[in-house]
C-alpha cells in the first residue's frame, strides 16, 4: 500500500511486499514416519505413501528469505547527505540525494522522523507529504547511476516550542534494488536550537 498525493506514489512498505514473496521448501526428512509413532517394519497395506524411498537424501532447504526460482535483485548505492539547522521555531533541512550505482534506481522516497510533532500546518515540497504528527516521507525521482544529485529542500515547524530536535532519516523504498551500502542513506542528528548546521 503507497500514500498518494496527485499522482505520486510512494510505497511504504517493500519489506512486507518482499516477505509475501518468500518462499519456504520443506524438507523430506528419512525416518519422519518413526517420529509420528509408525514402528520400524509394521505394516503398511492399505495405506497411501508419498513415494520417496527412506534412503533418499533430504531435500535441501531454500535459504530463509530467499525466493526461489527468482532473478537476483539489481545493485544500487543511495545515498543521502546533507545537513539540518534550527533556530525561531524553524527546522531547515537539505537533502542531497545521489545513487552510486551500478544499476539505475527507478524511484526513492526518504522518510524524516522527528523527535518532536510538528504543527497541524507546514509547507511542505511538492514532492514531500505528511505521514503521522511527526513523520515526513519525500520521493527523489529517478536517480541514474553515476548521475547528478537530487536535492531537496524543507523548512517545518515543531508543534511545542522544544529548545533541540532529533531528525532521524532513512529510504523507506528504492526503486526494489539491493543497497550494497545502507550505511549512508542512514542518518541521525540532534540539532539544538542555536542555528548552526549539522551535517549529515
Amino acid at each position: 500500500m503507497g500514500l498518494t498525493r496527485r499522482g505520486l506514489l510512494m510505497p511504504l512498505s517493500a519489506a512486507a511486499m518482499a516477505a509475501a514473496m518468500t518462499v519456504l521448501v520443506t524438507a523430506v526428512v528419512p525416518g519422519a514416519a518413526a517420529s509420528a509413532g509408525t514402528s520400524p517394519g509394521a505394516p503398511t497395506s492399505g495405506a497411501p505413501t508419498s513415494g520417496v524411498p527412506t534412503s533418499a537424501a533430504p531435500v535441501p532447504e531454500a535459504p530463509v528469505g530467499e525466493v526461489v526460482g527468482a532473478a537476483p535483485l539489481p545493485e544500487a548505492d543511495l545515498s543521502h547527505h546533507g545537513y539540518v539547522s534550527f533556530s525561531n521555531g524553524h527546522i531547515a533541512i537539505r537533502i542531497r540525494s545521489e545513487n552510486l550505482g551500478p544499476s539505475d534506481v527507478t524511484a526513492s522516497t526518504v522518510r524524516l522522523r522527528f523527535s518532536a510533532p510538528l504543527a497541524v500546518t507546514q509547507e511542505l515540497p511538492y514532492d514531500c507529504l505528511r505521514s503521522g504528527k511527526a513523520t515526513v516521507l519525500c520521493e527523489t525521482g529517478g536517480l541514474r547511476s553515476g548521475g547528478g544529485a537530487r536535492q531537496t529542500a524543507l523548512d517545518l515547524r515543531p508543534a511545542g516550542g522544544p529548545d533541540e530536535v532529533i531528525v532521524r532519516l532513512d529510504t523507506v523504498w528504492n526503486g526494489g534494488v539491493r543497497d550494497t551500502d545502507p550505511k549512508n542513506n542512514v542518518h541521525q542528528v540532534l540539532a539544538p536550537a542555536t542555528g548552526d548546521a549539522y551535517a549529515f
